[in-house]
């Protein structure tokens, strides 16, 4: 067509001209098309170099919006740690290229990658040997850390130059006035305390290991020693704490340290009743210990060393009282048992005793933190806490959509408390604990700490059933810290079963038997691992 017009307006019927014409037409329209490819081929590499940028700028701003605190290395300093041991390491919620950190302002170390549980440098479990070493021993306990700073000890002891300088600025010695006071008082050992940790009694040795990310080293053989001191020392005072809901006792010994008693009871395998609410329960003796050896087992070290023992209802407990109030509480049952009730919201009345029998009274004595005039502590609602009401629910479990909310307000915004309360809920998940309500921190280190995982009487009630609501902060926030999955896939191997690791503890510590519930990490134990298979190591935008 374009031919014959070409070849009318020219008037000329050569065909050579026509020849001409045709050619002149193919080599413009030749020209455009080669121009028009390189023009797109030149937008197309635009426009892959502008999304590589995008995603480049994306990785970046992940790495510094989802920072998390590291915890370093136990310093040579330190009055409580090893200086060659190795301690827990907290990970953060989003993993950025193959698991390596990146900040800055912290330094990060690398964590093991992929799917699959690595079993480079883990020692053989040997049958004849203890399971809970063997499962320490593998390279998830044991992972790299910067090295402590002087202001990650919650405590440290007075050196000569700190108190020469309090004397040049006109201080007063009060540390060494108040050591000598309790020295004076009838009962009580004479304190000669000094510098040296080996002049410490194993409680102040465990207040000074403290740090900014764990109350206590796992291995750690003061652990040992703290627990023994707790069930031997004679008992030199007893009244009853303040505050709660159920019974608690404050016990003091001779050399100035405490503990904090929770009574049994009931039967130590009896079930909560599955017509009572969460929050009408006994508070159980057992379930404090099982909670402590449970949460040294996932890594955590955030529950104070707690350990059995055996009291004497009369000797121990009424004759050695100053509290005039749970003295008069005491009474003597139709069988000839002593019992007391003490004062409490709930179950403190004649119809709900504590009794001996007739004297002996098993119960459970958890190590005391640092005094809160030495070491305030900050207390912070749960946003997942329960509404605590028979009719009502919680925000929380009308909106699936709750964590957006969470995730955008302090201190869940930064740093690594969101993780730090997956972590609670993996440990109360696997309790069976729906009474965490709150949660607390140490002032000192504001919001770049651990959480305490405090207040566990209540868990361990129903072994036959596990609650999946308690996963709920999971399940909303699709967040879980790396390290803690690993973990938990690592201990449904054979071998590192939480069956298999716990329960040879009732061996090593006669007072640990049977306080387990030993159909929940027994019979159903790999049940337990099965509502966090939601959670891909991979996803590295979710773990």
């Amino acid at each position: 067509m374009s031919g014959i017009w070409t070849y009318s307006i020219l008037g000329n019927y050569s065909p050579l001209s026509f020849l001409q014409v045709n050619s002149f037409l193919e080599t413009s329209m030749l020209r455009r098309s080669v121009g028009g490819r390189s023009t797109r081929s030149i937008c197309l590499v635009l426009a892959c170099l502008s999304l590589a940028l995008h995603i480049l700028l994306a990785i970046f701003c992940l790495s510094v919006l989802q920072t998390a605190c590291v915890p370093p290395h136990s310093s040579s300093s330190s009055p409580l740690h090893d200086p060659g041991s190795t301690s827990r390491q907290t990970k953060s919620s989003v993993i950025i290229s193959n698991g390596i950190f990146a900040n800055n302002a912290t330094e990060w170390e690398k964590e093991p990658t992929g799917d699959k549980i690595s079993t480079k440098g883990m020692r053989e479990v040997d049958p004849g040997g203890s399971k809970l070493e063997a499962l320490f021993s593998h390279p998830l306990y044991n992972l790299q850390r910067p090295e402590m700073q002087e202001d990650d000890w919650l405590l440290r002891v007075k050196n000569s130059e700190d108190e020469e300088e309090e004397r040049d600025t006109g201080g007063e010695e009060e540390e060494d006035s108040y050591w000598q006071s309790g020295s004076e008082e009838d009962g009580y050992d004479k304190a000669n305390w000094t510098v040296a940790a080996e002049t410490h009694p194993p409680w102040l040795r465990f207040h000074l290991g403290i740090s900014r990310w764990e109350l206590y080293h796992r291995t750690d053989p003061l652990l040992d020693q703290v627990t023994h001191y707790i069930s031997t020392q004679r008992i030199l005072n007893v009244v009853q704490k303040r505050g709660g809901t159920q019974l608690k006792l404050l016990m003091s010994f001779p050399n100035h340290g405490e503990a904090l008693l929770k009574p049994m009871r009931q039967t130590r395998d009896a079930e909560t009743d599955v017509n009572l609410f969460y929050f009408s329960d006994f508070e159980r003796h057992n379930a404090e210990i099982s909670a402590f050896h449970l949460d040294r087992i996932l890594g955590f070290q955030r529950i104070p060393p707690v350990v059995g023992r055996l009291v004497d209802v009369v000797s121990e407990i009424k004759d050695v009282t100053t509290d005039k109030k749970l003295l008069r509480t005491f009474f003597t049952s139709p069988v000839g048992n002593t019992c007391f009730y003490g004062q409490c919201e709930y179950y403190c009345s004649t119809e709900n005793p504590v009794c001996g029998g007739p004297l002996a009274l098993e119960v459970s004595l958890a190590t005391m933190l640092p005094d809160l005039t030495l070491a305030p502590r900050r207390s912070w609602r749960s946003p997942w806490r329960r509404s605590y009401s028979r009719t009502k629910l919680a925000q929380w479990e009308k909106d699936p959509a709750f964590c957006d909310g969470v995730k955008q307000t302090p201190p869940y915004d930064e740093g690594t408390r969101l993780v730090d309360l997956m972590d609670m809920a993996v440990l109360d998940f696997l309790m069976g604990n729906m009474d965490r309500h709150h949660y607390e921190t140490f002032e000192k280190f504001g919001n770049k700490t651990f959480m305490l995982h405090l207040d566990n009487g209540r868990a361990f009630g129903r072994h036959s059933r596990d609650e999946p609501s308690i996963l709920a902060p999971l399940r909303q926030c699709c967040r879980i810290r790396r390290s803690t999955l690993l973990r938990l896939r690592l201990m449904s191997r054979p071998g590192f079963r939480l069956s298999d690791v716990m329960l040879p503890l009732s061996e090593e510590h006669p007072d640990f038997s049977e306080s387990l519930c030993h159909d929940k990490f027994g019979l159903r134990n790999s049940e337990l691992f099965d509502p966090f298979d939601l959670f891909d190591v991979r996803d590295f935008g979710k773990v």
